[in-house]
C-alpha cells in the first residue's frame, strides 16, 4: 500500500486523480499562452468598466449642455462631447453596461436553446429530430444578420427585442452543433449502461452526454459573446436596436456617424470600445481552444 494514493484492480483506473491530472495540464497550457493574458485583462477591463460605471463616470450619461457642444477630448471631458454636450467618457462607458448585458443575456438564450433543441434532437431521434432539425434548417435558409433584423422588425426596435434577436440568430448552428455531439456519443458504452440500468432519457441527457459536450460549447461561447455584441451595435447603429438616448455604442456610431471630419471622437471612441472587446473575446477563445484540444 502506498500512502496518499488508492490502489485500484489492474483493470480499475482512478478516475478522480487522472481528472486532477487533466485539470492541471488544462491551466498550465492556458496560464503559459500570452494571448489567455492580454484577452483575459481586456474581458476584466469590460466588467470592470460595465460594474463601476456609475463611479468612474464624470456626468450622468444623459446630461444634455448646449454649451459645450462638440468639444474636442480635454481633461474635463477626456473623450470630448457629442452634439448635445453630453459626456462622451460617461457615454462610452455607460455603454460598457449595455454592452456586457447584451453578450451575456444573447449568450444564455443562444447556449440554452442550442443545448435543449440539439439534446432533445440527437438523443430521442425520431420525429422528435425531424420537427426540431427541420425547423433549425428552416432558420439557417436565413443569414443570421437577416434573421436577426427579421426578428427586431416583428418585434420593434427596442433593447429587449434587440437582445432576443441577436439570442436566437446562433440557436439553429449550435442545435446542429449539439445534434452532431450527441449522437457520437450515443453508441459509447456509458450510455448504453445507463440505458440498461433503466435511467431516464432525461437523466441520461443531463447526467450522463450533456458533461462530455460541454468542451465544443464553452469554446463556442467565447466566439458567440463578441459576435452578440458586433450585432448588437450593428442593429443599432441601423435604428432596431436600441434607441436614443441610450448609450449603446451602436447609438453612438449613429449619432457620430455625421461628424466623421468635425468630430472623429465621436466615433472613434465607441468603435475603439467595440475593437477591444471583440479582441478580447476572441484572444480569449482562442487560449481556451488551444488549452482544451488535446495534446500527443
Amino acid at each position: 500500500m502506498i500512502t496518499g494514493f488508492v490502489v485500484k484492480s489492474e483493470s480499475g483506473s482512478n478516475e478522480p486523480l487522472r481528472n486532477r491530472v487533466r485539470a492541471s495540464s488544462f491551466w498550465r497550457r492556458l496560464l503559459a499562452n500570452p494571448a489567455a493574458w492580454l484577452g483575459g485583462f481586456l474581458m476584466l477591463l469590460l466588467i470592470t468598466t460595465a460594474l463601476s460605471a456609475p463611479v468612474i463616470a464624470f456626468y450622468p450619461y444623459d446630461k444634455i449642455n448646449p454649451t459645450q457642444s462638440l468639444q474636442p477630448p480635454s481633461w474635463q471631458h477626456p473623450f470630448g462631447t457629442d452634439k448635445l454636450g453630453r459626456d462622451m467618457f460617461s457615454r462610452v462607458v455607460f455603454g460598457a453596461q449595455l454592452a456586457l448585458q447584451i453578450g451575456l443575456v444573447a449568450l444564455v438564450i443562444a447556449l440554452g436553446g442550442g443545448l435543449v433543441i440539439g439534446l432533445a434532437s440527437g438523443y430521442l431521434k425520431g420525429w422528435t429530430d425531424g420537427v426540431l432539425m427541420g425547423l433549425m434548417d428552416l432558420m439557417l435558409s436565413f443569414p443570421p444578420v437577416l434573421l436577426a433584423l427579421i426578428i427586431t422588425y416583428v418585434l420593434g426596435p427596442g433593447f429587449g427585442s434587440l437582445m432576443l434577436a441577436v439570442g436566437l440568430s446562433p440557436v439553429p448552428g449550435l442545435a446542429r452543433l449539439v445534434r452532431g455531439q450527441v449522437l457520437s456519443l450515443s453508441a459509447k458504452d456509458y450510455v448504453l449502461a445507463a440505458q440498461a440500468i433503466g435511467a431516464s432519457p432525461s437523466r441520461i441527457m443531463l447526467r450522463t452526454i450533456l458533461p462530455n459536450i460541454l468542451t465544443p460549447v464553452i469554446v463556442l461561447g467565447t466566439v458567440l459573446f463578441p459576435e452578440a455584441i458586433l450585432a448588437g451595435a450593428g442593429l443599432s447603429f441601423i435604428g432596431l436596436g436600441a434607441q436614443p438616448p441610450s448609450p449603446d455604442w451602436g447609438v453612438l456610431l449613429l449619432d457620430g456617424r455625421t461628424y466623421l471630419v468635425e468630430a472623429p471622437w465621436l466615433v472613434n471612441f465607441p468603435g475603439l470600445a467595440i475593437l477591444l472587446v471583440v479582441l478580447g473575446s476572441n484572444l480569449s477563445g482562442t487560449a481556451l481552444r488551444e488549452a482544451l484540444s488535446p495534446k500527443p
